[in-house]
This record gives structure tokens, C-alpha cells and sequence, in this order.
């Protein structure tokens, strides 16, 4: 079986060491914060390498890694904290053609554990078929599928697909997309009308909920799970199981554990638009961001703390707001309101969580940049900077006007333990993989936790 390790985008076998030469020029420009705990931190991952790679290993002998997943990070120079986990990434597009073969590689690595003989494998896109930036997410998917030996095809959740409906994207390729339809004597299986597959593979996070087609399919792997779906996910649940993560692995570095984690706090019955739940939200927000306070005053930090209040459920950056005043809150106008009120298939946002902002300092043409990091299985595969020229380091990133440079890596990026602190670029995306790695684990344990088969 072979070993991956973050390493920068390098992939490590037993008897074998794929060198990959890239050219310094596709670095971005990568700008951080060279004085403060983040520079200790870094120090003491590099220095622990061999135990944080053995701690790793151990903890994969429990749990099972969700075949893929984003981590949306951010570093400030003084914390570095995951602050979105997503089990559908939809940007395999912006990342670098580089790093290709890890992505194979690694996908081939999580088949073989899941369906050694799997043949077919069947493709499950969202929706929203106008999209071209996601159907080009699709077909770089399906290519990296189909490189390790899989036919796959595309089937659609979308009732206006009824028959094969080609869409061709504007690099030449082209995608067909198919109706789905049930399959086998009792209809416990899912395909097309002329393609049974071993294995599903959802790209469709189901936020309008689980549809009765893919209900009760009990001979093939659905990946990931249904329960992975925001129709019954938290992000408070797996901020919840990061947090005993987190608590675990800082233990044995010896490092405090906010350093990587963000605080945060739930509330439940909000209704923006009736202002139902209101001083409720308002009361946890300043008590969040007094905590906050507290804790960059006993750091010595001289950055105004803020939180982010976002919807318990959902992505695509929908009805989020950044606040350093819980009074913000109570002067949302109509406008605002209506915005958190709402998320993506017109859902109504009640439940909400109110995370602690981690000020971004990584730029990349001096705009403010965050890096994504991109896994499948448990090996790190490559990412990307998401980049906005019109947002603040304190403010949120995904939204419209955003853009993507991928994480291209540097002819030797294996990470230099003897270098000096913020020297090396690869020290710094080394650390970025450990993190996002973290939070992978914290989603296998959200996934065990919350799987309705598991009494």
C-alpha cells in the first residue's frame, strides 16, 4: 500500500519516490506574518514530524477518512484554525494539472479498500447544470476516477434531464449527463439504463434533502454516506468532534490547543426575518467575542477579535455575516435579514452558529487570500488560494468576486526541518496539510457519530 504524505504535494512510496519538478514561477506570492506563535508552532510540528505522521497513522487504524473532503483554513500569523469542512468539494478544477497523478493516486488507494473489484462507478453531480466553473469541477472528477481504471458515467438528480443530455464546457470537453433509474428485482440498486455500477459517488451536498431515489440502495457504497448531506449535517457537530481532536493531538505536541481550534456557539429557533431568537444570538455573540478578547489579551495580541455568524447547516458562502459588535446584529435592516434568513435551494436558515474569526495575513498579489486544501481519502492531494481583492482580513472570503490560484509547489518541497521558522515555503504548506488533516479526522468521527445505522 502506498504512503502518502503531505509533504508540499509530494508524493512518499516505500520503494519508490515520485519527484515532480515544478516551476518556481507558479508559486503565488505568499505573504506571512514572520513573528508570533504561529512561527513556534510551525517549529514544533516540523520538529515532531515523524510522531505527528506515526499519530496519524494510528488514528486511521479506527476510523475511516470520508473518500474526499475540502478544509477551508485560515492563518492570521498567530493561529491557524480550519473554519469550513466540506464533504462535497466542488473546486477540483482550480487545482494545479500538477498535481494530478497524487489525485489518482490516491483515489486508487481509497477503491481498493472500498471495492477492490469495482468496475463502474457512478457520478452524481448537483443540480445546476449552467454552472460551467462547477461542470468543469465534474469533468476534472470523472477524469481523476477514470484514471484509476473506473468507466464512470453521470447521473443527474435534475428532473429537467429525462434523456443522455451532452454539455459541452469551454475547454472542448464534454460532459453527458443522465437520468437515473433504479435497478436490480426489488430496485435496491441505482444506475443508468444501461450501466450498473459497483459504487456511487455523490458531488451533491443534498441540502434540499435525501430524494426518494437515493433511498434505500443496500448493494452498492454510496460515498459519502447520505448522513454527510446538509439536510442532516452540523457544522456544530464537527466542530464538536474537532474539538476532542484537537485536544488529543496538542496533547502530545504539548502546544495549546487554541492555537488550531476557533471558538464557537450555537443557537437554535432563529428566525431573522420575525427577529425570533434575536437577544438570544446577540447575548452568545458578545459572549463569544468577550472570550475571544480575553484570550488575545493573555497572548498579547493587538488585533480587534471578531466572530462569524453563519448558518449551522449549508455552503456555498450563503447568509454569513462578520461582526466585532454583537449590536450589529441587532441593526440588521431588511436587506440583511432577508440574506440570513436564506440559503441555497431557497432553504430557511434556523439554526446558526457564531464562530471565532481567524484574521487572514496570507495574500497573494497583495489581495487577501485563504488557502483550501484538498484530500482523498487520508493523503492531501494538492489546493488552492481562494483570493477576493474587495474583502479585509477579518471578513469573509466566499462570496461573489472571489477567485482561485491554484497551490502550485516548488522543485524542493519537502519540508526542511533545519530551516529557519516562515523561511520555507513548503515548512508552511507542510503545516497547512497537518491541519486540514485534522479536521479529516475530526469528519470520519462526526460521520461514526452521527450514522443513523449506529445505535
Amino acid at each position: 500500500m502506498p504512503f502518502f504524505s503531505f509533504m508540499s504535494g509530494k508524493t512518499l512510496f516505500l520503494n519508490d519516490f515520485i519527484k515532480f519538478k515544478y516551476n518556481s514561477s507558479m508559486v503565488p506570492h505568499l505573504i506571512t506574518a514572520l513573528t508570533g506563535p504561529l512561527l513556534e508552532l510551525e517549529k514544533k510540528v516540523l520538529d515532531a514530524t515523524p510522531t505527528i505522521e506515526r499519530w496519524f497513522r494510528l488514528e486511521w487504524q479506527d476510523h475511516t477518512p470520508p473518500f474526499y473532503c475540502s478544509v477551508d483554513l485560515r492563518n492570521s500569523g498567530f493561529k491557524l484554525a480550519p473554519v469550513d469542512t466540506n464533504l462535497f468539494p466542488g473546486g477540483f478544477n482550480n487545482l494545479s494539472q500538477e498535481m494530478m497523478p497524487l489525485a489518482v493516486q490516491a483515489a486508487m488507494a481509497s477503491i481498493e479498500k472500498i471495492c477492490p473489484e469495482a468496475r463502474n462507478l457512478l457520478l452524481i453531480p448537483e443540480r445546476h447544470t449552467r454552472n460551467v466553473f462547477y461542470l468543469q469541477n465534474v469533468a476534472r472528477l470523472a477524469a481523476i476516477l477514470r484514471q484509476t481504471g473506473l468507466n464512470v458515467r453521470l447521473g443527474s438528480l435534475s428532473e429537467e434531464i429525462k434523456k443522455p443530455t451532452s454539455v459541452d464546457l469551454p475547454d472542448g470537453q464534454r460532459l453527458i449527463l443522465e437520468p437515473l433509474v433504479r435497478l436490480g428485482l426489488k430496485g435496491r440498486r441505482l444506475g443508468l439504463k444501461d450501466f450498473d455500477p459497483c459504487s456511487i459517488l455523490l458531488n451533491n451536498d443534498l441540502s434540499a434533502g435525501v430524494p426518494d431515489i437515493l433511498k434505500n440502495i443496500n448493494e452498492q457504497y454510496v460515498l459519502p454516506p447520505l448522513h454527510a448531506g446538509w439536510s442532516t449535517r452540523r457544522k456544530s457537530h464537527h466542530f464538536d468532534a474537532y474539538d476532542d481532536v484537537i485536544k488529543k493531538f496538542t496533547k502530545v505536541l504539548d502546544i495549546d490547543p487554541w492555537l488550531l481550534n476557533p471558538y464557537f456557539s450555537t443557537v437554535k429557533n432563529v428566525d431573522f426575518n420575525e427577529r425570533i431568537g434575536e437577544e438570544e444570538l446577540q447575548d452568545k455573540a458578545a459572549a463569544l467575542l468577550k472570550k475571544v478578547a480575553k484570550k488575545y489579551k493573555q497572548m498579547g495580541i493587538k488585533e480587534k477579535p471578531y466572530v462569524v455568524v453563519k448558518p449551522d447547516a449549508g455552503t456555498y458562502g450563503m447568509g454569513i455575516m462578520s461582526i466585532q459588535d454583537a449590536s450589529e446584529l441587532k441593526e440588521l435592516n431588511r436587506r440583511d435579514r432577508n440574506k440570513m434568513s436564506v440559503i441555497k435551494e431557497g432553504l430557511e436558515v434556523h439554526d446558526i452558529i457564531i464562530q471565532e474569526g481567524v484574521h487572514t495575513f496570507e495574500k497573494v498579489n497583495e489581495a487577501v487570500a485563504e488557502p483550501v486544501v484538498y484530500m482523498i481519502d487520508r493523503y492531501v492531494v494538492g489546493g488552492f488560494y481562494r483570493v477576493h481583492t474587495g474583502r479585509g482580513p477579518n471578513e469573509v472570503l466566499n462570496a461573489p468576486g472571489m477567485h482561485f490560484v491554484p497551490l502550485a509547489f516548488e522543485q524542493n518541497a519537502i519540508p526542511d526541518v533545519t530551516a529557519k521558522p516562515g523561511s520555507a515555503v513548503p515548512n508552511r504548506f507542510y503545516l497547512y496539510g497537518v491541519v486540514a488533516r485534522l479536521a479529516l479526522l475530526a469528519a470520519s468521527l462526526e460521520l461514526e457519530r452521527t450514522d443513523p445505522n449506529i445505535e
